[in-house]
This record gives structure tokens, sequence and C-alpha cells, in this order.
């Protein structure tokens, strides 16, 4: 297990393929992990709902950001991630951004989005992404300087831009 935040270089992105999506499924398992603990299903019923989940939200991604870039996360050739990004002509939207939990909390996730808003910064580009209310990554958005402008059920936008105050 890694103790801390890998060097930039060791980090690399490559478009998924169809080869990663029993990745893929394991990782958005691990996103409604503590969900599923919740309900009292098998674990078969639980495996079950997420497949369904994750074929649902795959589907709903290709058809609403038929431009969207669908990468893998590596670190050192292992992937630990995924990052879903729409970039337009005027915002950069994250649709998706997860990693594995044995690589959370180690600044991979802060560094990335921190890339993100220098791009949307030198850009000039509002960068937005949706967030469910509960998601612990909420305190850190909210480090880098998003800010709520909407509410869509559970889901929650927020909004950098490079007239908002500069992040903590």
């Amino acid at each position: 297990m890694i103790a801390q935040r890998p060097p930039r270089e060791a980090i690399r992105f490559r478009t998924s393929a169809t080869a990663d999506e029993s990745f893929l499924l394991g990782v958005y398992a691990t996103t409604r992990s503590a969900e599923m603990q919740l309900v009292p299903w098998t674990p078969e019923q639980k495996a079950a709902f997420v497949a369904q989940q994750f074929t649902a939200q795959k589907n709903h991604y290709e058809e609403f950001y038929p431009n969207c870039e669908f990468l893998i996360i590596e670190l050192e050739s292992e992937p630990i991630g995924r990052l879903y990004i729409d970039r337009g002509e005027t915002e950069i939207e994250i649709i998706d951004i997860a990693l594995l939990p044995q690589f959370q909390r180690l600044g991979i996730g802060r560094m990335l989005l921190e890339e993100i808003l220098a791009e949307g910064k030198a850009t000039g580009k509002l960068v937005r992404i949706y967030v469910e209310n509960f998601n612990p990554a909420r305190r850190l958005y909210d480090r880098l300087g998003f800010r709520h402008v909407d509410t869509n059920g559970v889901y929650h936008c927020l909004e950098w831009s490079v007239a908002a105050p500069e992040a903590q």
C-alpha cells in the first residue's frame, strides 16, 4: 500500500477500452459501497444492482456526453481510477472522477483537479462538476474554490471560474 502522494510523473491517463469494463465496474462499486451496506440484500443482489446501475450510468454518459474523454488513471501502469471529462468551448465538465479506496486521501485527486483548474484558468473556461451531497470529496471541492450553484435531486452542481476567489 502506498502511504504518500506519488510523484506526478508516475501518474498517466489512457483512454478506457472494452477490456477495462470489469475494472471500471469495480471502481464504480467502491463509490456505492457505503450505500450497499445499508440495504438488507444478499451479496448477489447487491452485485446485480451495482452492475445494473453501472451500465445505466455508462449508457447515460455515452449518450449525453458524446465528446467526453473516458480515461483510466494509472499509477506506474496500474489502473487506480477513472476520470471522465468533457471539454467544451466555454467550459470543462468533470463528469466523474473516482479513485480506488487505497489511493484516496493521498493527494492524487487534488493534484489532478488542480491541473484541470489550471487548464480552466489558462483557457478562461468554467469548470463544473456534479457531486452527491454526502460525497466526502465535497470538502476538497470547496477548498479548491468550487461554488455551489444549483441542486438537482441528490446532486449539487459546483462551478469554479477564474473570476471566483482563489482556492485555499
